[in-house]
């Protein structure tokens, strides 16, 4: 058949449905709860040209558009000769593929007709991938665990006995770990077979006419949405924790037409230590960043990223080169976002939230027993918690949710089955969120005990401590971080640490800042507040001069 433009955008939107199943497929069939319960992970479908033609909305942006780039590694490194049917390719480099050693990234080249046609490409965190475990006191990216180059998990439906055994002998968790990976397989098998059945029932030989369909119009639509940004020159500086010292983030956006620009220039230099980001990893929030705030309805694809210019100076911390340690790379490019639209505030005044607590408070657990004669098993535990959301220009921050990563918050039940751990406590922060005419959002405080004659030992990775989330247009900042045992020790927010057995640790994740005047605000919403209990009576006095 001869395709029209109407036959394209239904085949356009079945490849959205293709991706959608895809992300399903993994999701069910993962091993690890950072993938089965929060969603931490992408999928997506390219061209020949390994171009990224759809992605799967279950994920995170960082995974997704740092997998935009990955994929012409792969196909680089295996070289065009040696891409077979049946092959499925994989790595963990943080350089190649999402930014660190813990995010799994597989491809899988797509035959049709007896041709090479595409690539089908997922990525998931695992919970262990050896070394110093998921934390920040690495020194170099050797320590931070077993470092997969590009290579061929399978070929021509063949696994790699080796690789697994190697696998296997590096980690904690084998059978999780080796599960994640076949999952991953498994994720880009369902979509190519759904892509198999597309080209079947549409009658055409290859999808090099659809790819350059669907480039070509995300690419279009971006650049008129950027031209009808103001030119000029924005800037914008955020000065956030770091690990041993705080870590300034500056930005410059230029603008003039259709051609955008954003550069990191000012930003602080590389740390010893692993809260450093490669620049994949910054170039995908960055573009997600640009992306919501001036082009939110283009389906995110190749041609929608291409139009960003996204540039960091070398040795600086959102440009970390190899060796450095990068493993919670994910705390300063969770700020990227906030970086990037506090700049666009002075060109798109209305539509840019107040600053959030954006970081995930991860917690990884290494449990193990307190009596160091017990035969109890060791085992590892990852959980995800989010802070509050900056306040939007019509409406409250969001409580207790990942922006700009978009996972869900792991449930306790999930979280307590996988290891001896009870979580005391799990409940919106009160008068967390900075006042405003519009509130940020709140965040919440966990409580978090080793039981059965354990304890833990768990790794902070944890920011908005120090340097809380900001407000706008006269909003007040968020409150900030707190670590500590629950009888008030304070604990350090970043590095390994021990939690004894009858003890509890609790953490009170920061919120987000507020926006606009307090005193603007609708007293009906500061009664609401006061009534849920999301502000005490103290606090309404205090910030928005309320009068019961």
């Amino acid at each position: 058949m001869n395709p029209t433009a109407i036959d394209f955008q239904i085949m356009w939107n079945r490849l959205i449905a293709v991706v959608e199943e895809q992300a399903a497929t993994l999701v069910r069939t993962a091993f690890s709860t950072s993938v089965r319960e929060a969603g931490d992970l992408s999928a997506g479908m390219f061209d020949r040209k390994c171009r990224m033609l759809a992605q799967a909305v279950t994920g995170t942006p960082g995974h997704v558009n740092a997998m935009a780039e990955s994929v012409a590694h792969f196909e680089r490194e295996i070289g065009p000769r040696n891409i077979f049917d049946g092959d499925v390719y994989i790595t963990n480099d943080p350089w190649m593929g999402t930014g660190h050693l813990h995010d799994v990234t597989m491809v899988t080249p797509v035959f049709w007709n007896g041709g090479h046609i595409g690539f089908f490409a997922c990525t998931a965190h695992v919970v262990d991938i050896g070394g110093r475990g998921f934390g920040p006191d690495a020194h170099e990216v050797f320590e931070e665990g077993l470092q997969i180059p590009i290579c061929k998990f399978a070929e021509r439906g063949s696994v790699d006995s080796l690789l697994l055994k190697m696998v296997r002998a590096n980690v904690r968790t084998p059978n999780q770990t080796v599960g994640d990976m076949y999952s991953l397989a498994a994720c880009n098998e369902a979509g190519a077979r759904r892509l198999k059945e597309m080209l079947n029932e549409f009658e055409i030989s290859d999808i090099s006419d659809l790819a350059d369909y669907i480039v070509e119009a995300s690419r279009i639509a971006t650049l008129d949405a950027i031209s009808k940004v103001p030119d000029g020159t924005y800037r914008n500086r955020m000065r956030v924790d770091g690990y041993d010292r705080p870590v300034e983030m500056e930005i410059r956006i230029d603008v003039e037409g259709e051609e955008l620009s954003a550069d990191f220039s000012g930003t602080s230099g590389t740390s010893s230590l692993g809260v450093n980001v490669p620049e994949v990893y910054t170039r995908a929030y960055a573009c997600y960043a640009l992306k919501c705030a001036i082009a939110p309805d283009v389906p995110n694809n190749a041609g929608a990223l291409a139009p960003f210019r996204i540039t960091a100076p070398e040795g600086c911390i959102l440009a970390a080169k190899r060796p450095a340690p990068v493993s919670i790379r994910h705390v300063l490019g969770h700020f990227i976002p906030d970086v990037v639209l506090g700049a666009l505030y002075f060109a798109l005044p209305g539509k840019v939230p107040a600053e959030g607590a954006s970081a995930l408070w991860n917690i990884q657990m290494s449990a193990r027993a307190a009596d160091p004669d017990s035969k109890l098993p060791a085992r590892e535990i990852l959980m995800f918690n989010s802070g509050g959301t900056g306040a939007r220009p019509d409406s409250d921050g969001l409580s207790a949710t990942a922006f700009p990563s978009g996972v869900s918050t792991m449930s306790v039940e999930a979280t307590e089955q996988v290891g001896p751990i009870t979580v005391w406590r799990k409940e919106l922060r009160q008068d967390s969120g900075g006042a405003g005419e519009h509130r940020g959002g709140l965040g919440q405080i966990v409580e978090i005990e080793p039981r059965n004659g354990y304890e833990f030992w768990f790794n902070a990775m944890f920011d908005r401590v120090d340097n809380p989330a900001r407000g706008r247009d006269g909003g007040e900042p968020g409150r900030a971080g707190v670590v500590e045992l629950a009888d008030g020790t304070k604990l350090r927010s970043k590095g390994r640490q021990l939690v004894k057995n009858g003890q509890r640790l609790r953490l009170s994740l920061p919120g987000g800042g507020g926006l606009g005047s307090p005193g603007n605000r609708d007293p009906a919403a500061i009664n609401h507040d006061v009534d849920g209990e999301y502000i005490s009576l103290e606090e309404a006095k205090r910030g928005y001069g309320f009068k019961p």
